[in-house]
């Protein structure tokens, strides 16, 4: 019996793709072999990452001046790939702290440039989007950052910061593909993959065609955009397997009526878990209202015997992975792309259950 997994990544697949991928696993195609044997070089496997690629600029409708890179050293090593390739003038970059990783990443900025924190919400346990001015930013920065949901947290952007003509970048890990954005907004997007997208290992990156070649001679030959970008992703041997996983997930969005369909599914899946924790008497929200993410909720009773008591019994009823981070405690429901509504409706009804007996 499968589970309701509410896992912050690696998280809930689509069962349609895991049945998919299970039927391809022996033999893809006419090929007689597994993806997970094929070269990376061959006919059958650059038509798969060929796919991945045409079907991703289709649903998320990728202007033809950005390049698609399917990378590899997860979402953590973009903290440092970022500021070797973008710090190209300035050397200057502005950040906005709204998270752990949005932290992580300003930290490892500041090894290669100056470094300007726009706005912080770590004062207040990051439980909301920090406030900011456009008289904060700095005019000649070589690029401007933000973690566009925060998923130990449970927040999000409502609404991107206008950064003018400095390429606004995005770590877009734990909402990518949840709602409709537009891309010519940024200079850069990225991801890992094990929240939205796949399995872990793989790490997308959608960059502007004029933000490449920037790296110095000295920033290693795998951390460099351009290099990656002029052999197709295939400087080495890409995460195979994990990038067919991908192309079967776009698949599955494109049947799900693209991004604008998933988007109406997920407002309506978060609107259900949201509803009832602003009218629980036992559980509350613990990220600000107007910067709610639609894919991490997380919540808390107040009383840390009951917090466990109500993860335990939940386990055992067949909701899993609703333990919340150890930074806020309490619990966090992930509710990603893949988590049917169906789920969400019934972890509600366990918490109503839970909550007349508590």
């Amino acid at each position: 019996m499968r589970v309701y997994n509410f896992s912050a990544g690696p998280a809930v697949l689509p069962l349609e793709v895991l049945e998919k991928a299970q039927k391809e696993l022996v033999s893809y195609g006419n090929s007689g072999m597994s993806v997970m044997e094929m070269s990376h070089r061959s006919k059958d496997y650059e038509a798969i990452i060929g796919e991945a690629e045409a079907k991703l600029r289709k649903i998320m409708e990728i202007p033809e001046n950005y390049t698609v890179l399917f990378l590899q050293g997860g979402a953590s090593l973009q903290f440092a790939m970022i500021p070797l390739n973008l710090f190209r003038n300035s050397n200057k970059a502005d950040y906005i702290e709204s998270g752990m990783f949005a932290s992580k990443a300003l930290k490892e900025a500041k090894k290669f440039g100056d470094v300007n924190v726009v706005a912080s919400s770590k004062a207040d346990n990051y439980s909301r989007i920090p406030d900011f001015s456009k008289e904060q930013f700095t005019q000649d920065a070589d690029y401007f950052y933000i973690c566009a949901n925060n998923t130990i947290f449970g927040t999000k952007f409502n609404t991107f910061p206008d950064t003018g003509d400095v390429p606004l970048v995005a770590d877009m890990s734990s909402c990518i593909l949840s709602e409709k954005i537009d891309v010519s907004k940024f200079g850069l997007i990225y991801a890992g993959a094990q929240k939205n997208l796949g399995p872990a290992g793989v790490t997308l990156v959608i960059i502007r065609n004029d933000l490449l070649g920037f790296a110095k001679e000295n920033v290693p030959t795998m951390l460099d955009y351009k290099v990656m970008a002029e052999n197709d992703s295939m400087y080495n041997t890409p995460p195979t397997y994990g990038i067919y996983m991908l192309k079967l997930v776009f698949e599955w969005i494109e049947e799900k009526g693209g991004v604008s369909g998933i988007e109406k599914m997920n407002r309506d899946k978060a609107a259900i878990l949201y509803d009832f924790l602003d009218r629980s008497s036992l559980f509350k929200g613990t990220a600000a209202k107007e910067d709610r993410s639609l894919m991490n909720v997380t919540f808390v009773t107040g009383d840390n015997e009951i917090d466990a008591k109500f993860v335990k019994a939940a386990t055992a009823a067949g909701f899993v992975n609703l333990k919340g981070h150890r930074s806020v405690g309490g619990m966090r429901a992930s509710i990603y792309n893949a988590m049917p509504i169906e789920g969400v409706k019934a972890l509600v009804a366990f918490m109503e259950k839970f909550e007349s007996e508590n």
